[in-house]
């Protein structure tokens, strides 16, 4: 038997909140997704995704082939002092910006006529009596039935959901650019430098990707991020090429602190989690984007099945998405906290280097491990 009127509220519009969306407005499921900022805007992202969601994206017509992404098929890593290898990745992948994407789904969304409150917060969640009650900015409140929060790395609901991982300081930064520089657009690189890693990939119309998490004691005695960049980055022979000639295209780069790799639950007080807001994959796996897709669906694939009457309670739902969410992640985020300790060291990073030109069938599969198969 069906279970009708079933109405959802997400927070957060990136990339798995707008698939989940629009994966439960194709099921006939009422949505209302809330977030904060108005689109296109831009995020600290390293802008590649995995091939392993494009048959998906295809069928669900949410390919952005008019942006034309670039097409990756090479892996590169340099250590510190630039000895660098290559590999071809197993599955290959694309680049595109998230300014230009997100907002490619969202007109897709709103199209399809999906309700999205742009530049509107969220400041608490309650759940009592089989039903939630979302709180806006505004003191509005909306009521439902099911809640999928997919709002980030980090967010102030962290704290009012007393979150395990926001009671520990992370000691990472992430910091993004886009240029014009001469780089091969084949490749995906990666290139250590002291206490972090850069990672440098062509995304849509000539244009690249630079993106790089550094641990924040990199920033203790200089005043700026350019100033610390010159001083630590360069140390890397590739990054100072590619920095010192790149035509960086806004004054600022984007900027977020306080990143965590630590375990999320994926379920919190009867809401589902999704994309980075379940867990964050270390940018070295380069595939977060693609976790955020498959997350976004498999979210709303749990809540679907509720609504069809294959699942006749709350905890069936819960339980399927967290059996699901652990059998496609969470091998994949052990993989890259293990992997993240051969990075941002010189003698490590130089391993890494050696073991890829030594195996690279190794390499590979390693690469494997920290993506998945195409759904």
């Amino acid at each position: 038997m069906k279970n009708k009127n079933v109405k959802v509220v997400i927070v957060g519009g990136g990339l798995a909140g707008l698939i989940s969306a629009i994966c439960l407005n194709k099921a006939s499921i009422p949505v209302v997704l809330i977030e904060k900022k108005q689109y296109p805007f831009h995020r600290v992202c390293g802008e590649y995704i995995s091939n392993e969601v494009v048959p998906f994206l295809k069928r669900m017509d949410l390919f952005p082939e008019h942006i034309l992404p670039s097409e990756l098929s090479t892996f590169q890593l340099a250590d510190i002092k630039g000895n660098t290898a290559e590999v071809d990745l197993p599955l290959g992948g694309f680049g595109i910006s998230r300014y230009h994407l997100d907002d490619f789904l969202y007109q897709k969304a709103i199209r399809q006529g999906i309700e999205i409150r742009t530049e509107s917060e969220v400041t608490d969640i309650n759940y009592a009596d089989h039903n939630f009650e979302v709180k806006l900015k505004n003191d509005e409140k909306l009521s439902a039935d099911f809640v999928i929060n997919a709002y980030g790395k980090r967010s102030k609901l962290d704290k009012k959901f007393n979150r395990k991982f926001i009671e520990k300081n992370s000691p990472y930064l992430g910091v993004k650019y886009h240029a014009y520089v001469d780089f091969p657009k084949h490749i995906i690189g990666l290139y250590n430098f002291p206490g972090g890693y850069c990672g440098v990939s062509h995304v849509e119309g000539n244009m690249v990707n630079i993106c790089y998490l550094s641990r924040r004691e990199n920033m203790k005695g200089f005043s700026s991020i350019p100033e610390m960049e010159k001083a630590i980055l360069y140390q890397n022979p590739q990054l100072n090429n590619i920095l010192s000639t790149a035509i960086f295209l806004r004054d600022k780069p984007e900027v977020i602190n306080e990143i965590s790799f630590s375990q999320k639950n994926s379920v919190e007080n009867h809401m589902l989690m999704a994309g980075d807001t379940a867990g964050l994959i270390t940018p070295l796996c380069g595939n977060g984007m693609a976790m955020a897709i498959h997350g976004g669906f498999l979210a709303a694939g749990a809540i679907q099945y509720y609504a069809e009457g294959k699942f006749t309670n709350r905890k069936q739902v819960e339980r399927y998405y967290q059996k699901e969410w652990r059998s496609h992640f969470a091998k994949r985020l052990w993989v890259g906290r293990k992997t993240q300790g051969l990075f941002g060291h010189q003698g490590r990073s130089n391993f890494a280097v050696n073991l890829i030109n030594k195996y690279p069938e190794l390499a590979k599969k390693i690469i494997q491990l920290t993506h998945g198969k195409i759904f």
